[in-house]
Order: C-alpha cells, then sequence, then structure tokens
C-alpha cells in the first residue's frame, strides 16, 4: 500500500512529462522529421530530469537535516521519479544511436576565408 501512496504523489509530474513529451515531438515532427524530434527529446528530457534530480537531491537533504519526513520522503519519490527518467532517457539515447548512427557526428559549422587578389 505504501508503494502506491508514493506513486501516486508523483502522477502529476509525470503527467506534466507527459503532455511536454507529446507537444515537443509533434511541433518538431511537424517543423522538421521524426529523428529530429527524438533527438530534441532526449535532450530536453536529459536537462529535465537532471534538474529534477538535483533539486530533490537538495530538498531532501534540506529535510533530512530540518528533520522532516514527510516532506523527505515526498522529494525522495520526486528524486526518484527523476532518476528513473534519467535512466530511461539515457537508454532511449543508447537506442537512438544504434539505429541512426549518423547522428553522432554533428555537423560543423562553415566557415567561409575571404581571399584578396593579393593574398595567397
Amino acid at each position: 500500500m505504501g508503494f502506491l501512496a508514493r506513486l501516486s504523489r508523483v502522477v502529476p509530474l509525470l503527467i506534466v512529462m507527459a503532455v511536454a513529451a507529446g507537444l515537443i515531438y509533434v511541433v518538431v515532427t511537424y517543423r522538421h522529421s521524426p529523428a529530429r524530434a527524438k533527438e530534441v527529446l532526449i535532450k530536453v528530457f536529459t536537462w529535465f530530469n537532471g534538474i529534477v534530480v538535483g533539486f530533490f537531491a537538495l530538498v531532501s537533504v534540506y529535510a533530512f537535516f530540518d528533520n522532516a519526513p514527510a516532506v523527505l520522503d515526498l522529494s525522495l519519490s520526486f528524486m526518484v521519479v527523476g532518476l528513473v527518467g534519467l535512466l530511461v532517457t539515457r537508454l532511449a539515447n543508447w537506442r537512438f544511436l544504434a539505429h541512426h548512427p549518423n547522428y553522432r557526428k554533428k555537423r560543423l559549422a562553415a566557415t567561409t576565408r575571404r581571399r584578396w587578389p593579393w593574398q595567397r
């Protein structure tokens, strides 16, 4: 029962993440391609989950030293969701690069060298 109670607390975070993923995927797929949308999702969710983990780790440390077990339990639940999200994102990145090896090599910016008639 305790596990389901903890899981129900993080449902709003999971809903926000799912809606954001859907919107990002639809918009980037419309503007570019599905492969580019997956690449953008991986970048966004790596950053987002990293920030979630860092923030709730700080909240957990503060709650631990402030002797607030309810806040500690809640913040640890959110931190675990962030860690699982980060793990899933990194696994998705690994699978994406396995199926699209050309995305591993990023394009370089073009440079223009202007030459005057007297320069070699």
